[in-house]
């Protein structure tokens, strides 16, 4: 062989190499941070009665350790940590579905209504204050970009892994858009459950729920976060026999057979769009990030097995774990690799804008849930009150505090809306559109679109009032 093939394949059998110890590193990396951050939690009572996830405790001692020792890290496990959200949110959102039976939409409509209502004024207003906010104030004053406002739904109800889906946007258009969306969603997690655990303490004194497990009403092992030996709950059931196909990698491959027909939606796609439009200088799919189209490629697969009376072997108790685990790793790289300087020349705007946010939420919880709820109004309330700053994780949280048994509505309420609500808001379609059409067309039309929606949802919550009047 000549001595320049030699070299060559020497050259990428080296870079392949590299490739895979980056991965190890970050993954051991990763693994210990979560492993610290548990540690930390379950030593430390004050983290344990503000609720913090282990995954944000290890995010912000691998941030600390990368901004004082950054510089001594093996090459490539920043950037490698940096991209690895952007992959497991494909995850969450593909498992998002699988394994559960759809309803008839008339169904949920009608179990669901003011919940949805509740989601959709959470969210469109936060598209409306946010935007508003950034375009007429925050922008002239502080210079801001012009989808600086997308960042409040983005990072409130979209959270971490919506952030790191929408990376590739981010560095396309604005590279520091992903540091300041990490930022406004750690601040919006810890914010949910700081004011969610106030909002249920001012409810619990006012006599308006009674079922609250407080942090003192726990057993010690349950404190610190850890499952009695005698109660441990099933973490899903196999539903394929080991000697045919392991049924964890079972549920995998269904996963990943969902991105699949996610990404083969997204080139599709991309590829109409010039075939179609071959002159139009604005391109909406380019920027689009693959993971809504994951969780509908997720919902086909789903209602496939569901066609030929196959859908007993997908088990959601199974996805939910997947989608667990793939969510601790996601925000403890999140957390770790925000960019600190970033942050600190935008504080004032972002505080700002955080705090309309946060107030949106409040009023609506306060003054709106009480009229829109028929029924255990506090409990449906703090659970969008939780997933509106903090993700749906947050609002389960909540609700599990002051519903602990699921003797009210709420719990299933808050399910079905879920089907409708996710696939638009909080990560879904239309987060992923407002970010591209901003980038694109700017933000007043998308503010008009959001404000117009906004609009819409309280003439309809204004109907569901008055309807629960009589």
């Amino acid at each position: 062989m000549h001595p320049d093939k030699w070299s060559k394949v020497f050259l990428l059998k080296f870079q392949g190499e590299i490739t895979i110890m980056v991965a190890v590193e970050v993954f051991c990396f990763l693994s210990l941070l979560l492993f610290f951050g548990k540690l930390i939690r379950m030593a430390l009572p004050i983290l344990q009665r503000l609720y913090l996830p282990s995954s944000v405790i290890g995010g912000a001692v691998g941030l600390l350790i990368l901004t004082l020792f950054g510089e001594y890290l093996p090459a490539g496990v920043i950037s490698g940590m940096g991209k690895l959200p952007g992959f497991l949110i494909n995850v969450i959102f593909a498992a998002l579905f699988l394994g559960t039976v759809t309803p008839k939409l008339g169904q949920i409509f009608k179990m669901a209504l003011p919940q949805l209502c509740m989601g959709q004024l959470l969210a469109w207003g936060q598209y409306a204050i946010g935007l508003g906010l950034a375009g007429f104030i925050l922008a002239p004053l502080f210079g801001v970009h012009p989808a600086f406002g997308n960042l409040l739904e983005i990072g409130f109800e979209g959270g971490h892994g919506t952030v790191g889906g929408l990376a590739e946007s981010f560095a396309n258009n604005w590279p520091d858009g992903k540091d300041l969306g990490l930022t406004v969603a750690t601040g919006g997690m810890i914010f949910g459950i700081l004011l969610g655990m106030a909002l249920i303490n001012w409810a619990l004194n006012r006599g308006i729920i009674s079922s609250v497990r407080t942090f003192n009403d726990r057993a010690p092992a349950e404190k610190i976060g850890v499952y009695d030996a005698e109660k441990r709950p099933s973490a899903g059931k196999q539903t394929v026999f080991s000697d045919s196909i392991d049924s964890l990698a079972w549920h995998i491959a269904m996963i990943g057979i969902s991105i699949l027909l996610g990404y083969a939606m997204l080139k599709g796609l991309q590829y109409l769009e010039v075939t179609v439009l071959p002159d139009c200088k604005t391109r909406l799919f380019n920027g689009f990030p693959l993971f809504p189209l994951c969780m509908i490629g997720g919902v086909i697969i789903q209602l496939l097995f569901q066609k030929f009376n196959a859908g007993h072997l997908i088990d959601h108790g199974q996805m939910q774990r997947l989608s667990g685990a793939s969510l601790d790793f996601l925000v403890v790289a999140a957390v770790a690799t925000i960019k600190l300087s970033v942050v600190a020349q935008n504080w004032l705007p972002l505080v700002i804008m955080m705090a309309a946010g946060v107030l949106w939420s409040v009023l609506l919880t306060l003054y709106v849930a009480p009229k829109l709820f028929k029924q255990a109004w506090f409990e449906c309330a703090i659970a969008e009150f939780g997933q509106g700053l903090g993700v749906t994780a947050t609002g389960l949280m909540l609700l599990r505090t002051v519903d602990p048994e699921s003797k009210t509505v709420a719990a299933a309420s808050f399910g079905y809306k879920q089907l409708i609500h996710e696939p638009v808001m909080g990560g879904g379609l239309w987060t992923a559109f407002a970010l591209t059409l901003v980038f694109s067309i700017g933000w007043m039309p998308v503010w008009i679109f959001s404000t117009a929606m906004l609009l819409v949802w309280v003439a309809i919550s204004l109907v569901v009032c008055v309807k629960n009047r009589r």
